[in-house]
């Protein structure tokens, strides 16, 4: 009876973790696969249920940062980040010396400074270079 109980407990995990994407319950799957071997070996409830949790615990603590960092778990690109080396177009004259400059890119519409000190004109095609604060850096394409 009790073996069901840590199947029950390994399906659940299994079956949130699918549908969270979030590494938040495969840990505890591990933990009640290792449980459920040792019920169907007869050992003691009091040993299944440390396991349970030591193996739980253990996996959580030692792997769960390690796997965020190669799957890149909760990483998606803001904004700005995914906007670097895209194209747009000038709506208003750049000019670093005067400081205006406005352009738009994927329908957003930036304030825009040029990477070089060269004038941009209105409707000139452009590329983003980078972001600084609230301001794209961009570069007239020829």
């Amino acid at each position: 009876m009790i073996d069901m109980l840590w199947l029950i407990i390994l399906v659940l995990s299994l079956l949130i973790e699918a549908l969270t994407l979030g590494l938040a319950t495969i840990w505890f799957a591990f933990g009640a696969l290792a449980a459920w071997v040792l019920s169907l070996f007869g050992i003691h409830m009091a040993v299944q249920v440390t396991v349970f949790f030591v193996i739980s615990f253990v996996m959580l603590y030692y792997t769960r940062p390690v796997a965020i960092k190669v799957l890149k778990i909760g990483k998606t690109k803001t904004n700005y980040e995914s906007i670097i080396g895209k194209e747009g177009v000038v709506t208003e004259e750049i000019n670093n010396l005067k400081g205006v400059g406005v352009v738009k890119v994927d329908g957003n519409t930036w304030t825009a400074r040029g990477k070089t000190n060269e004038i941009i004109e209105r409707d000139s095609v452009i590329k983003v270079a980078e972001v600084i604060g609230v301001k794209l850096i961009v570069e007239k394409i020829q």
